[in-house]
C-alpha cells in the first residue's frame, strides 16, 4: 500500500478531492487501485507489485487547479509527503525537458535556466524545513512556480520550432473544424468557409443507420457536397467507434457473436467508403477502440478489427490518408477498465504489427469532470504530443476544445451535468478570454511539432450537441468569441509565412 499525507496552506488537509485521481506505473500506464481519503491521508491499495505514482487534481497557485502527478515511489510503511512529492515530480519533468529540448544551447533561454536553478534551491529548502507544515508551504511554492515555468519552457520551445516551420518551404499545417450535422444554415456554413482549410464531417453510425439496413445520409451528403462547392477538403469519420454515443442500438444484438459483428463492421465500412471515395481526402477509420470496449472484446479481436478496417479502407481508396484516432490519450480510463488498452500500447502495436495506415489522430479536450478531460498544464500537453514522435507517423489533432464559461449548461455528452469547474481550471475560471489564450498557446505548441499536419477545433458554436460545455468558437447566435478571432489571426499569420517561404496552405 502507498500512503500520502496531504497539507493545505501548511495545515493537515480536511477535504481531499479524489475526482479523476488514479495510480500509474511504468511508462505512465494507469493501474487498477483502490483510493481512499481519510483525514489528511490518501491511501492507494494497488493490485500489482512495484513502484507507482499518484495523479490527482491539486491547486498549483496561479497556475490553476490541475491534474498533477508524483514520481513513481516504492511502497513503505511511512506515508509520503504529497506536497513534497508533487514538487519533486515537477522538478523532474522540468529537468527531463531541459535535456530533451536542449534548452541549455539557446542563449535566449538563459532567464528560464536561472529560474530553474532557483527553483531547485527552493526545493532543497523545502526539504530542510523544520515541520511538515512548513515543508508543505515551501513545496506548494515550488509547485506553483514550477508549473508556470514548465509552461514558459513549453511555449519557448514551441516558438523556436514554429519559427523553423514558418521559414521552411514545406507544406503549412491545416486548420479545420468538426461540423455539426444538424446545423445546415447558411450563416453557420459561412463561419466555416471564412476560417477553415478543411471540414471534418462526423459519421456517427447511430445516425446514419438508426435501424439495421435503414440508411440515412442526407445530412452527411449535404456537407460533403457543400465542401465540394467551396473547394474544401473533407476529413470524414470515424467509420468505426465503440463509443456508446456513436453505436446504433441494434448492433448490440450481436455483442456475443464476434464473427457476425465483424462482418457487419466490414459491410458498414465498405458501404461508406464506396459512397464517398471521390470526395474524401482523409479517412478517420477507427477511433477509440483502445478506450471504449462496448462489446467486451479481447485484445486480439480489437487489433483484428483495427487491421481489417484500415486494410479495407486502404484497398478501396489507396491514395487517401487513413487515420487511427486515439481519444483520452493520457489513458486514465485504463485504471477503471482492464478490458481496454493503454493508448500508446495500442498505437505502438498498430505500428509494430504492420497495420496499413498513414497517420494517427488524437483528441485533446480539457475542462470537463470526466476521465481524459481534466485540465493539465501546457508542459504536459507538449510532452504528450512529443510521445507521438517516437511512433514514426504523422499526426492530426482531430478534435480539441476547452470551455469559455463555467455557468450551468445543457451539456450531457457524458451522461451527467456536473459543474464545469470540477474538471479543474487553467490559471483562472474559464472565460472567453481564457479560452482564447489557451487556444493560442495550444495551437502554437501543437503546430510547432513538425510531425503534426493539422489541428481541428471540435465545436464551432455552443449548440446543445456540443462535446465541451461552452466549448464553441461562437455563441449560439454565431457571434464570434475571442477564440474565433484568435484562431483566424493565427491562421492568417501562419499562412502568410508559408506563402513567403513557398509552402502551401491547404491540406
Amino acid at each position: 500500500m502507498l500512503q500520502f499525507e496531504v497539507f493545505d496552506n501548511g495545515v493537515p488537509a480536511t477535504n481531499i478531492d479524489l475526482t479523476g485521481a488514479y495510480v500509474f506505473g511504468e511508462e505512465q500506464v494507469p493501474l487498477r487501485a483502490d483510493l481512499a481519503a481519510d483525514g489528511n491521508r490518501v491511501s492507494c491499495i494497488k493490485r500489482v507489485p512495484g513502484a507507482c505514482g499518484l495523479c490527482l487534481l491539486r491547486e498549483a497557485g496561479a497556475a490553476g487547479r490541475l491534474l498533477l502527478a508524483t514520481t513513481r515511489l516504492p511502497e513503505r510503511a511511512k506515508p509520503y509527503h504529497l506536497n513534497i512529492e508533487l514538487a519533486r515530480a515537477q522538478l523532474t519533468r522540468l529537468g527531463h525537458k531541459v535535456e530533451e529540448w536542449g534548452l541549455f544551447d539557446f542563449p535566449e533561454a538563459e532567464p528560464l535556466m536561472r529560474e530553474y536553478e532557483a527553483l531547485r534551491r527552493l526545493f532543497v529548502e523545502a526539504l530542510q524545513r523544520p515541520t511538515p507544515g512548513d515543508s508543505a508551504r515551501s513545496a506548494d511554492r515550488v509547485l506553483d512556480v514550477g508549473v508556470t515555468l514548465g509552461e514558459k519552457m513549453a511555449l519557448f520551445h514551441a516558438e523556436i520550432l514554429l519559427d523553423r516551420r514558418k521559414s521552411s518551404s514545406g507544406r503549412a499545417a491545416a486548420f479545420g473544424c468538426v461540423v455539426d450535422l444538424l446545423s445546415q444554415t447558411e450563416s453557420y456554413r459561412e463561419r466555416l468557409r471564412e476560417t477553415f482549410d478543411f471540414l471534418s464531417i462526423p459519421l456517427p453510425w447511430k445516425q446514419t443507420e438508426p435501424q439495421e439496413r435503414v440508411h440515412q445520409y442526407t445530412q452527411v451528403d449535404a456537407y460533403v457536397n457543400y465542401a465540394a462547392r467551396i473547394r474544401r477538403p473533407v476529413h470524414l469519420g470515424p467509420l468505426l467507434s465503440f463509443d456508446p454515443r456513436n453505436l446504433p442500438e441494434w448492433l448490440y444484438l450481436w455483442e456475443h457473436d464476434y464473427e457476425s459483428l465483424r462482418d457487419l463492421i466490414y459491410e458498414h465500412i465498405q458501404r461508406i467508403v464506396q459512397r464517398y471515395e471521390r470526395q474524401v481526402r482523409v479517412w478517420n477509420v477507427v477511433s477509440g477502440l483502445h478506450s471504449h470496449n462496448s462489446f467486451d472484446l479481447s485484445f486480439d479481436q480489437l487489433m483484428e478489427l483495427t487491421r481489417m478496417s484500415c486494410l479495407l479502407t486502404k484497398k478501396l481508396v489507396p491514395q487517401a490518408t487513413v487515420l487511427i484516432e486515439l481519444d483520452m490519450p493520457w489513458g486514465e480510463y485504463y485504471a477503471r477498465n482492464q478490458r481496454t488498452i493503454p493508448p500508446f500500447l495500442y498505437a505502438d502495436m498498430a505500428v509494430q504489427s504492420g497495420i496499413k495506415f498513414d497517420a494517427f489522430g488524437v483528441q485533446i479536450y480539457m475542462g470537463v469532470p470526466a476521465d481524459g478531460f481534466h485540465v493539465r498544464d501546457l508542459l504536459q500537453v507538449s510532452s504528450l504530443l512529443d510521445e507521438f514522435s517516437h511512433l514514426g507517423k504523422p499526426v492530426h489533432v482531430t478534435a480539441v476544445g476547452v470551455p469559455s464559461d463555467v455557468t450551468p449548461d445543457a451539456w450531457d455528452a457524458w451522461g451527467g451535468k456536473a459543474p464545469v469547474e470540477q474538471g479543474g481550471q487553467w490559471h483562472a475560471p474559464w472565460s472567453p478570454r481564457l479560452q482564447a489564450e489557451w487556444l493560442q498557446a495550444f495551437y502554437r505548441i501543437a503546430l510547432s511539432k513538425p510531425f503534426i499536419e493539422s489541428v481541428c477545433w471540435r465545436d464551432l458554436a455552443d449548440y446543445e450537441g456540443h462535446v465541451i460545455p461552452h466549448g464553441g468558437l461562437c455563441r449560439n447566435d454565431l457571434e464570434p468569441k475571442l477564440a474565433y478571432k484568435e484562431l483566424r489571426n493565427f491562421r492568417a499569420s501562419l499562412l502568410s509565412s508559408a506563402k513567403a517561404g513557398g509552402g502551401q496552405g491547404r491540406s
